[in-house]
C-alpha cells in the first residue's frame, strides 16, 4: 500500500502540494483526506506536523497517521518565540519551568528513544540548550547536572 509522507501545518492541510499531487494518481477523495488530516491536527495548530497517509489503492480507503511535531517546535510554541538564538551559547531567547519541560516531554514520550519520563525530559533539556532556552532561570548545561546530581527531582 502506498504511504504519502507529508509535513503539514496543524490544522491547515490543504489539497494543493504536496497532498494534492501526491494523493490524485491514486483516485481517492482528496477533500476527504485533507478534512481527516485537518481534524487530527488542529491541535498542532501553528506547528508543522509530520503526517503519514496510507492508501489502498483497490478499496479507495486511507488511514492517517499524525506523528507529533518536533521538540524544538513544541518549546517555541510554549515561549511564544519565532526563532531559537542565534548562539545559544551566549544567548538567552526565554525561560521555562520544569513543569513545562515536562509538559513537553509526556507529549513527545510516545516518539522519543526516551524509556521513562525522566530520560524524555533530560532531552527536552538537551534540545532547550541547542536553543538558548533556561530552565527555572538556570542554562540547561547547569539544570542537566542539577538532575545528574540529585538536587533537583524531576
Amino acid at each position: 500500500m502506498p504511504e504519502i509522507k507529508v509535513l503539514v501545518e496543524g490544522g491547515k492541510a490543504s489539497a494543493g502540494a504536496p497532498l494534492g499531487p501526491a494523493l490524485g494518481p491514486l483516485g481517492i477523495n482528496i477533500a476527504e483526506v485533507v478534512n481527516t488530516i485537518n481534524e487530527k491536527t488542529k491541535a498542532f495548530e501553528g506547528m508543522k506536523v509530520p503526517v503519514t497517509v496510507i492508501v489502498d489503492p483497490e478499496t479507495k480507503s486511507f488511514e492517517v497517521k499524525v506523528g507529533s511535531p518536533p521538540t524544538s517546535a513544541l518549546i517555541k510554541k510554549e515561549l511564544n518565540l519565532q526563532k531559537a538564538a542565534k548562539n545559544p551559547k551566549s544567548e538567552r531567547v526565554g525561560n521555562l519551568s520544569l513543569e513545562q519541560v515536562k509538559k513537553i516531554a509526556e507529549m513527545k514520550l510516545a516518539n522519543m528513544s526516551s524509556v521513562d519520563i525522566k530520560s524524555a525530559i533530560r532531552e527536552v533539556i538537551g534540545t532547550c540548550q541547542s536553543m538558548g532556552v533556561a530552565i527555572e532561570g538556570k542554562s540547561a548545561k547547569k539544570m542537566q547536572e542539577l538532575i545528574a546530581q540529585g538536587k533537583v527531582k524531576i
